[in-house]
């Protein structure tokens, strides 16, 4: 996998689709990663920045004279998303299930807020 430091990934990643909602003080994200090993996934949160990051390994490669579909994709995947609301990544959750994995992060409430000042 790329660099942790690596926001974008790199050109030979996917970019893996994810659903964001708020359920009462949690923030929710999820994502399919049907496939994908807990041990072939790297999640990190730097402020307000939650990356996900994993790699779908084919069990059984094809060679492409025999394939008439193509569909699925092989290989490494990574998204980085802005949170919408700050949240405390010390006390998340994390699941994997069918396929399905799920981040619960609690919000901080009242958050950081920054107050812009003018200068006359």
């Amino acid at each position: 996998m790329s660099s942790s430091n690596d926001w974008f990934g790199t050109p030979d990643e996917a970019q893996l689709s994810i659903d964001v909602f708020r359920e009462e003080k949690e923030l929710v994200v999820r994502s399919l990663v049907a496939g994908v090993k807990p041990q072939d996934l790297d999640i990190s949160v730097h402020g307000d920045l939650l990356t996900i990051r994993g790699k779908r390994e084919e069990e059984q490669e094809t060679s492409s004279k025999e394939s008439f579909y193509r569909e699925c994709y092989w290989g490494s995947f990574s998204r980085s998303v802005v949170l919408p609301n700050e949240v405390s990544s010390d006390n998340a959750k994390a699941s994997l299930k069918n396929g399905i994995l799920e981040l619960r992060f609690p919000i901080v409430e009242g958050g950081k807020r920054l107050k812009v000042t003018w200068e006359e």
